[in-house]
């Protein structure tokens, strides 16, 4: 045991941490050179295309060290974006250490100081290293000084590293093994082992990642899920390596998977504890904390007759990625679907790929909004997850919103343009303060419903990539929300209903009502697109109607004969007006996200 290391890598977006642990397991020979490709951890096609990872990804090295000892190095490789940081809690419960990289050209950035957070509150052992020093742009002594800074820690104590030419990965890996602590636990102790991820294979049923602390477990054991209290008998235990590898037992202190052909997956709850049926532990294993969604959004069927499927579907993606959340919802215009609630747009944007790709399904996702809290008159508190739910505003005593905490570090010669943009979209300036000469840290308070959609990146086009965000919530604000309706024809689209801020109904009906007008296909009747608050009505437009020439076989004549066939056309499209049913392309619903282009 004592030669065992659990480790993760942590970093902003783009700092290297898939490259680096490309170079420990080429260094340690893990990966064959036959296997070896770019971002080797990255087994979904999607993280290949972005170049982001999205899922921690666990694998196993075994390292000669100088001290001619074998060591068993367990790593985990972590996302860095925003969206994911539920990713890397969970990672984090499962290691002892960190490697905390930041990009000697770009020096610290938001998601490095709040991850790094993330590590002190679980205990871990820091090693700050120094990424991409072989670059043109390096400014090696002053990240050096940013890290002294914020860790506190000493100069030589920082390790300097390119994961793109393998420039010290061996005083990385000769650094693990020294500076982070072996796993403590007791081998002989009942068995404790915390679930920290889990993934469906439509042969074996759920494959289950977990971490012993305490115990052992071995083939063919009755093993036990606490929280569900449930016993299975564990057909096959191992360790990961690039694919898995079965063994006899998995050990005190390794991460490893198992096997028992759990097909639901109900029965499977991340951060849940393991234990052995006929002598279970006393203790139940702290998980990690809820998660939190930020951003609710509807997914329907195309299809209804899909709807089964789909929430299959959803299950086994539920199981690989437990930040979602979802609950059944029925909608006039669409049916019966889910309300999902996600960590942020990107997250929405990926799971909806991950439908259509890996499941083959084609949905229909609605207008993504954030949840309310109402207060009615009667002292009741209602959450509004969705515009259907918003209680009568005559019975609403006042509504609450969500506020998030929003800091932005950047060069000080973009800071006019962010507080521009964050004073568009209802922010206050918190606080301003120089990390050094070339580094501005700001703190925002801004409503979440403003950061949704489009903020990040206007963010990123106003600071020419160089502003770096993270944001944490602080609570909920009373404010003037109203919920915006879109008719047609005067009647009601619920799909396209959204709660907004008062003070931005009329430019935000205006925008959507011109945007239906170019989506929404023309019929043989006029179509009135209207958006209201209520009774009041805040914007119009009109789809004029096809005409067919009634007229044309008439030349000559009296002109009664015309004018009567003219009558006659006038009366059917007003029949048809009555009567006529409008199909809204799939577009239009995607379209009020992308309102600004």
């Amino acid at each position: 045991m004592k030669n065992i290391r659990n480790f993760c890598i942590i970093a902003h977006i783009d700092h290297g941490k898939s490259t680096l642990a490309d170079r420990l397991l080429q260094v340690t020979n893990t990966i064959t050179e036959r296997d070896m490709m770019d971002q080797v951890l990255d087994d979904m096609d999607l993280e290949r295309e972005k170049g982001i990872t999205i899922k921690s990804h666990a694998i196993q090295i075994n390292y000669k060290h100088t001290d001619t000892q074998e060591y068993v190095l367990n790593l985990i490789d972590t996302p860095g974006h925003v969206d994911f940081s539920y990713e890397v809690s969970r990672a984090l419960a499962a290691c002892e250490g960190a490697l905390l990289l930041v990009d000697a050209t770009q020096g610290i950035q938001a998601q490095t100081i709040s991850n790094l957070y993330l590590a002190i509150e679980n205990d871990l052992e820091i090693i700050p290293v120094i990424n991409k020093i072989d670059m043109d742009g390096a400014m090696i002594d002053e990240v050096e000084d940013q890290i002294i800074e914020l860790i506190g820690c000493k100069k030589e104590d920082i390790l300097h590293a390119s994961g793109r030419t393998g420039i010290g990965v061996d005083t990385i890996l000769d650094g693990i093994v020294n500076r982070i602590p072996a796993p403590k636990g007791h081998p002989n102790d009942p068995l404790q082992a915390l679930i920290f991820d889990s993934v469906f294979n439509s042969f074996r049923g759920i494959i289950v990642y977990f971490r012993i602390f305490n115990g052992s477990i071995k083939k063919g054991d009755k093993v036990k899920f606490v929280s569900t209290d449930q016993v299975y008998e564990a057909d096959e235990i191992g360790i990961l390596k690039l694919k898995m590898m079965e063994k006899q037992e998995v050990t005190c202190g390794n991460v490893g998977y198992i096997i028992t052909g759990i097909k639901n997956a109900k029965e499977v709850r991340v951060g849940d504890t393991i234990t052995l049926a006929d002598t279970p532990t006393k203790e139940i294993i702290k998980g990690f904390q809820e998660v939190k969604p930020m951003v609710f959004a509807g997914i329907f069927p195309v299809n209804t007759d899909d709807f089964e499927e789909l929430r299959d579907c959803m299950d086994k993606l539920q199981l690989n990625d437990a930040s979602l959340t979802y609950e059944l919802e029925t909608s006039k215009a669409l049916g019966f679907g889910f309300r999902c609630g996600f960590l942020g747009m990107l997250h929405m944007e990926i799971i909806q790929e991950r439908l259509e790709r890996e499941f083959n399904q084609t949905v229909i996702t609605t207008v993504p909004n954030v949840s309310f809290i109402a207060h009615t008159t009667k002292g009741e508190k209602i959450i509004v997850n969705n515009p259907t739910e918003f209680p009568d505003p005559v019975k609403t005593e006042r509504i609450e919103e969500p506020y998030i905490r929003a800091q932005i570090i950047t060069k000080p010669d973009y800071i006019g343009n962010i507080m521009t943009l964050c004073l568009t979209k209802r922010g206050m300036l918190i606080n301003q303060s120089y990390l050094t000469t070339t580094r501005v840290e700001l703190i925002f308070e801004i409503p979440l419903t403003e950061i949704v959609f489009d903020f990040y990146d206007k963010l990123k086009s106003q600071t020419r990539g160089y502003a770096s965000f993270d944001y944490t919530p602080i609570g909920y604000r009373d404010s003037d929300i109203v919920k915006m309706d879109i008719l047609l024809n005067g009647d009601k689209v619920d799909a396209l209903s959204a709660l907004i801020h008062r003070s931005k109904g009329q430019e935000f009906g205006r925008k959507l009502c011109e945007k239906l007008k170019e989506l929404v296909p023309r019929q043989q009747f006029q179509i009135a697109i209207q958006a209201a608050i209520g009774a009041k009505v805040l914007a119009r437009e009109n789809i004029s109607a096809i005409r067919k020439d009634v007229t044309a076989k008439c030349y000559g004549g009296d002109i009664s004969r015309k004018r009567k066939l003219l009558e006659k056309q006038k009366e059917g499209k007003k029949r048809m007006r009555q009567i006529g049913n409008v199909e809204i392309p799939q577009e239009a619903f995607l379209a009020v996200l992308k309102l600004d282009e």
